[in-house]
C-alpha cells in the first residue's frame, strides 16, 4: 500500500518546472512537468501556476506542505530567497528556508530553499537549485563525498565533503556555445538542421586536450573557420567540434587530476559529458534520475515540514 501523500514539491527553474508529489516515506506518488518557468509564465501570477501544477494534489489531500527550489527563489522569483554560505549541508538549507506569504490557501505553508554563496574576494559564485539536486544525488547512492556536475546552461561543479557542500564552480558552457553558433563568424560555417556528428564531437574533444595554459581555449576558437575554409571541416560537423571543444576544456580544467565524478540530471547533455569524458578517459558515473524530487524530501524533512 502507497504511504499517504504529505508534501508538495516543485523544482522551479527559468523556462520550465517539475512538481512532485511525495508520500510520507519518500516516494514520489506522482509527478508532471510543465513549461511554466520564471521566465515563461505568459502572464499568469506565481500563484497561479502553483495552483494549475499541484491545486489537484491539494484538492485530493488536503493543505499539504509546499517546498519550492530552483530560481523560483532568484530576484525574479517569486520571492528571493537568501544565499547561505559555504560550507553548508542540509541543515543549513533547511534553517534558511523563505516563506511565501501570499501563496494560496489551499496549500500548507510553502517555503523557498535558499541558493548558496562561495563568498570568494575575487571571485564569488552563486548556486540556486543545483545544490538541492546534490544532496538528493547523494541520498540516492548514499555517499556523504564526491565531486558531482550538473551540465546546462551554466554547468554547476560541487564538491561535497562529509554531507556538506564545500566549493562548486560555474562554467558558462552552454551559453558561450549559444552565443559563438548564433552571434560570431563561426556559425556561418555550421549547418543548422545537421544531425549530431559523432566525428566532429570528439574531434573537439580532443582538440580541447591539446590546450596548454590561460587563453588557449580563446586562441583555439577560430580555427573552426579555418578548418572550414580548408575543407578540413564539413558544415555538418562544426556546431559539435565546437560543442566538444568547449565541453571537453571544462572537463580537462576541472579534473585535471582525474578525480572521479558524478553527472547528475539533463539527459541529452549527460550523455554528451559522458561521451567526452570517455573520450579522455576520465572516471565518472552518472546519478539516478530525479535528484531533485531527493533533494527536496530531504530538505523538507530536515526542516522538520514531514
Amino acid at each position: 500500500m502507497t504511504a499517504p501523500a504529505a508534501l508538495i514539491t516543485l523544482d522551479w527553474g527559468t523556462t520550465a518546472l517539475r512538481a512532485y508529489l511525495h508520500a510520507a516515506d519518500g516516494s514520489v506518488i506522482d509527478s508532471h512537468a510543465a513549461v511554466q518557468g520564471i521566465m515563461s509564465l505568459d502572464g499568469a501570477s506565481h500563484a497561479d501556476v502553483l495552483t494549475a501544477n499541484a491545486g489537484a494534489w491539494a484538492h485530493a489531500h488536503g493543505p499539504l506542505p509546499v517546498l519550492l527550489s530552483g530560481m523560483i527563489g532568484s530576484r525574479q522569483g517569486w520571492v528571493e530567497a537568501r544565499y547561505v554560505p559555504l560550507p553548508a549541508g542540509l541543515s543549513d538549507l533547511a534553517d534558511g528556508l523563505t516563506p511565501v506569504p501570499d501563496a494560496p490557501h489551499a496549500f500548507g505553508p510553502v517555503r523557498i530553499v535558499p541558493g548558496l554563496l562561495r563568498d570568494d574576494d575575487a571571485t564569488p559564485d552563486v548556486i540556486r537549485g543545483e545544490e538541492v539536486e546534490v544532496f538528493g544525488a547523494l541520498a540516492r547512492l548514499g555517499q556523504t563525498d564526491g565531486l558531482f556536475v550538473l551540465p546546462g546552461t551554466h554547468s554547476k561543479w560541487v564538491r561535497v565533503e562529509n554531507g556538506r557542500i564545500v566549493h562548486f564552480a560555474t562554467y558558462m558552457t552552454g551559453d558561450v556555445f549559444a552565443a559563438l553558433k548564433g552571434h560570431t563568424i563561426l556559425g556561418r560555417m555550421m549547418q543548422a538542421d545537421a544531425p549530431f556528428s559523432v566525428g566532429g564531437f570528439r574531434r573537439g574533444v580532443e582538440a580541447a586536450r591539446d590546450l596548454k595554459g590561460p587563453g588557449a581555449l580563446v586562441g583555439r576558437l577560430f580555427s573552426i573557420r579555418a578548418l572550414g575554409l580548408t575543407s578540413r571541416l564539413t558544415e555538418a560537423d562544426s556546431a559539435d567540434f565546437l560543442s566538444g571543444l568547449l565541453i571537453g576544456a571544462e572537463l580537462c580544467d576541472v579534473t585535471h587530476a582525474h578525480t572521479p565524478f558524478t553527472l547528475v540530471a539533463n539527459a541529452a547533455l549527460t550523455e554528451r559529458y559522458a561521451q567526452a569524458a570517455d573520450i579522455l578517459d576520465l572516471p565518472h558515473h552518472r546519478a539516478p534520475r530525479d535528484c531533485a524530487a531527493a533533494g527536496q524530501f530531504a530538505v523538507a524533512r530536515a526542516a522538520g515540514l514531514i
